[in-house]
């Protein structure tokens, strides 16, 4: 028997995949490029220079009407004598110079009707300005900031996701005591991709000296690292995690584990130094988690404006409260005492039993992460029109703006397009595998009824693992090396136990649901109440 079998076919499917049929049927593109969405387009130069132009012959000629015949000459008059004694002392100059250098400076010196030519162009900002609209294609993804780490995010998670779901179906029919699962390792994978894209895109703002982005991203990356610490302490009485009856399982393994090899030891480490790393592991999700939990605040808010619908505004809110309902599924007092122990009268009847508890918060948390991926175009499409709310709140304002800055303002909220998406995709792409590694080196089930499924127990399969590698043949490299990998599996088996996984994993799903929805929720606070209008 392999070591990986079937799965190992599945994967190589899945590469061929990857290489082969995601180029041309992307679902990253599909969600941008579906004729759905739609950007705004920047104002050319000549379109500005004629609407300047409108506006301030419109004007001029209103502030003709209220001034005099007799004041309108004078005017005129002093605006030629002006102009004309210039051309005459500049023609004087230019006739005395001797050098090429000295005509040149004069005519950039040269003024008519007020405007420098080496100066951009300005225009009124209460200019009346519409801007156009059109969908967004593929032709216009291909120039926009961060797409090739956008599609690949999301292309290697629904492939990963595919893996999956083919591997759990594999081992609920054939159940395999022997192989190593391998969706675990594109679980892993979708996990780092994750954060290595937030860790770039947090660098980026790091890099910005002028805005106060750096101090948002240090100052609450401390606020999380203490909130972390806050939270390790609290008793399993209320946060039902189980890290300290999974930490104390891997103390012992690790620590008959290294009496078998004749190595004396008090445990691999102390109980204060991992919850100090976890903490540490923390503000660093913390910090890569809070703008995008800014920026899902205003998305959230300008999308609640733009629709019309009850529907879509129910769907709207419970997809901004869905962190908060991930962060109470583990709080014991609110949700699996009241289930286990219902105020029903004298005799409380569980409504459920505790494995079919953690089932259902498996399949909330999953359908919770299918509503934010199907709400996600309506969030981007409130980002996009950020554009036409900038050129409104412009033409509130007085003064003037050059065409470049302006053209720069409308052409920004579109560059930065999928840079937003990845804000949007990447925490629910943690969620999500977080929940599937969860169920897996946690040795869930994914029936509504677990206790009815024929679950190996961890105890069973570390003795079929014994038992496998003492019948073993010895004949044959290839046997050999099978039985070798195979006791390797099983003594990590031994060590990293589904108790440690299931304390780790569920505090770290918590984790950054909690982090999502505290940033979200001072986004929220923020941009309603701080914000001028």
């Amino acid at each position: 028997m392999g070591v990986i079998g079937v799965q190992l076919v599945v994967t190589m499917v899945m590469a061929s995949v990857i290489q082969k049929i995601i180029p041309h049927y992307s679902l990253a593109r599909w969600l941008l490029c579906s004729g759905s969405l739609r950007w705004y387009q920047h104002p050319t130069e000549e379109e500005l220079r004629i609407l300047a132009g409108k506006q301030r012959g419109k004007s001029k000629k209103d502030s003709r009407k209220k001034m005099g015949n007799d004041e309108i000459d004078v005017h005129q008059l002093q605006l030629e004598t002006r102009f004309s004694h210039t051309i005459m002392k500049v023609s004087n100059r230019l006739s005395r110079s001797r050098t090429a250098q000295e005509p040149r400076v004069m005519m950039r010196s040269l003024k008519y009707n007020g405007h420098i030519e080496n100066k951009p162009l300005t225009i009124p900002k209460d200019i009346d300005l519409h801007l156009e609209t059109k969908s967004v294609t593929e032709r216009d993804t291909i120039a926009l900031h961060y797409f090739p780490e956008y599609q690949w995010l999301v292309d290697f998670t629904v492939a990963a996701t595919v893996v999956y779901v083919v591997t759990e179906v594999y081992y609920s029919i054939v159940k395999p005591s022997q192989e190593m699962n391998i969706s675990v390792v594109w679980c892993l994978l979708v996990l780092a991709f994750a954060v290595k894209v937030l860790f770039s895109l947090t660098t980026h703002y790091f890099k910005v000296e002028e805005g106060g982005e750096r101090s948002v991203c240090v100052t609450f990356g401390f606020f999380f690292f203490v909130k972390a610490m806050a939270i390790l302490i609290v008793t399993e009485n209320y946060l039902e995690f189980g890290l300290e009856s999974g930490f104390s399982n891997f103390s012992e393994s690790a620590m008959q584990f290294l009496e078998k090899q004749g190595l004396e030891s008090q445990g691999p480490v102390s109980k204060l130094t991992f919850k100090l790393f976890l903490a540490v592991l923390c503000s660093l999700i913390g910090a890569f988690l809070t703008f995008p939990g800014l920026r899902l605040a205003q998305m959230h808010l300008d999308a609640l404006n733009l629709a019309t619908e009850k529907i879509t505004q129910t769907l709207l809110h419970i997809n901004f409260l869905a962190p908060l309902f991930m962060v109470l599924l583990w709080v014991k007092p609110i949700t699996k005492d009241y289930i286990m122990n219902p105020p029903l009268g004298k005799e409380s009847i569980p409504l459920m039993s505790e494995d079919t508890f953690d089932t259902m918060r498996l399949w909330i948390i999953i359908l919770l992460c299918a509503l934010r991926l199907a709400m996600m175009r309506s969030h981007l499409q409130a980002y996009l029109n950020l554009a036409q709310k900038s050129v409104d709140q412009m033409k509130k304002e007085a003064g003037r703006i050059s065409t470049v800055d302006l053209q720069k303002m409308v052409a920004r909220v579109f560059y930065y397009l999928c840079v937003i998406a990845l804000q949007y995709v990447a925490p629910l792409v943690m969620l999500l595998h977080t929940t599937l590694l969860l169920k897996t080196l946690g040795n869930y089930s994914w029936g509504i009824y677990p206790e009815l499924s024929s679950n190996t127990p961890v105890e069973n399969s570390l003795l079929h693992n014994s038992a496998y590698s003492e019948s073993a043949p010895a004949d044959g490299k290839m046997k050999v090396t099978v039985v070798q990998i195979t006791m390797a599996l099983g003594s990590l088996k031994n060590i990293f136990t589904p108790l440690l996984f299931r304390g780790l994993l569920s505090f770290l799903t918590w984790w950054v649901a909690a982090c999502l929805f505290s940033t979200s929720l001072f986004g929220l606070f923020y941009h309603q109440y701080l914000t001028v209008a």
